[in-house]
């Protein structure tokens, strides 16, 4: 099983990954220190750059300033969006990925697919289980009370049914995040601003451990983290280990 404490114990010796400094605080420069081939990034130009080029393997932002750091990403990379799915590991539970946990992601069929399949990719890259965990705004017996409800129940039902014709092993978990995070390993938020509360109530008031966001539509190994981390060592790990 993928695990946290398995995932800073197996790190590849040969990867070199760049991680950017925005402050002052220390937090990246302790975190470098536990690795024998990490370099420290002041300019998020170079660290693209050299992400890029292949000079670094991998990036984790660190706690540089997204709004300087994303924008040159998708200017070097060619994207005319970012898409992240984030890996948290809730206190007592295994590992998950949610998606999506931009804000402005997720809002159609379409993306929420694009995004699921994406995930399970970077899933299969780190040995992790593929079950799909596709949620909506509530049971399917609460259909006719709402029609933001219905149309997220509506839209879960034509997820699953275009993933498991394609072979994934997707389920509707309708509203019960509670037992999703046990029967699945990958929870497809209804859209960006409720995948954003999932990764923000487990993270920042449940204590669950999110080691990064990893960017799913592009060539390149980059895990996008909040500046309001104090250890990246989580995050650095899963770079190198989604190297592999």
């Amino acid at each position: 099983m993928f695990t946290y404490d398995g995932l800073l114990k197996d790190t590849p010796k040969d990867v070199i990954v760049g991680i950017g400094r925005g402050s002052e605080r220390g937090d990246v420069e302790r975190s470098a220190a536990a690795f024998e081939n990490v370099l420290i990034y002041d300019d998020p130009g170079e660290m693209v750059c050299d992400l890029k080029n292949g000079s670094i393997d991998a990036a984790v932002r660190g706690d540089m300033s997204s709004s300087k750091l994303l924008p040159k990403i998708k200017e070097d990379f060619g994207l005319s969006d970012i898409q992240r799915t984030v890996l948290l590991e809730p206190v007592g539970k295994k590992m998950v990925f949610v998606a999506p946990v931009g804000i402005d992601e997720g809002w159609t069929v379409p993306q929420k697919y694009d995004l699921a399949i994406k995930s399970v990719e970077l899933m299969r890259r780190i040995g992790m289980n593929e079950r799909i965990a596709v949620m909506s705004g509530g049971r399917e017996d609460d259909k006719g009370r709402n029609d933001t409800v219905d149309r997220t129940i509506d839209d879960a039902a034509e997820l699953v049914k275009k993933l498991r014709s394609e072979g994934y092993d997707a389920y509707h978990a309708e509203i019960l995040i509670e037992s999703a995070v046990d029967e699945a390993d990958l929870l497809i938020a209804p859209d960006g601003i409720s995948g954003n509360l999932i990764f923000r109530t487990l993270h920042f008031l449940g204590n669950a451990k999110a080691l990064g966001a990893p960017v799913i539509n592009m060539n390149k190994v980059f895990v996008d983290t909040s500046r309001v981390k104090t250890d990246y060592r989580d995050s650095i790990a899963l770079a190198m280990r989604l190297t592999r």
